[in-house]
């Protein structure tokens, strides 16, 4: 297996928090030292409105981090937080998620886990092999 692939769906959260930019920021920054990360860049966050459905916006962010990437995307006028974090190597779920959940004030959380790249090879040897096969199929 490649790694684990936490998603998130927060509700009930707190508005303010939702809706403001420098806490997402902040978020994204904060977590991956949290939960033993390495940021690769500083975070990116900004807030969209899309014209054709208002209620719809929210702020957006995303930090990638040596091992994946950690996204989260809020809408405040619903009070709802989606967050993915998706990792190379384990790490602390149970941080993460309560870490998340206080940062929103979230009332309820969603919360999935499930194993990403079950067939992705651990061994060098093997990596090998499927890259050399790949490049002949593509080759042809």
């Amino acid at each position: 297996m490649f790694g684990p692939h936490l998603t998130l769906d927060l509700s009930e959260c707190d508005l303010r928090k939702l809706s403001d930019l420098s806490h997402v920021y902040s978020m994204l920054d904060e977590l991956p030292d949290l939960i033993s990360m390495h940021k690769i860049s500083p975070p990116y966050a900004f807030v969209y409105k899309p014209k054709d459905k208002p209620e719809e916006w929210g702020v957006s962010g995303f930090v990638i981090i040596a091992e994946s990437h950690i996204s989260i995307h809020t809408f405040p006028d619903k009070g709802h937080a989606f967050i993915d974090i998706f990792s190379c190597k384990q790490f602390d779920i149970h941080k993460a998620i309560a870490y998340l959940t206080t940062k929103f004030d979230a009332g309820h959380a969603d919360k999935r886990l499930s194993g990403r790249g079950k067939e992705y090879p651990r061994e060098v040897e093997a990596a090998r092999e499927i890259v050399a096969r790949s490049r002949v199929a593509i080759s042809h």
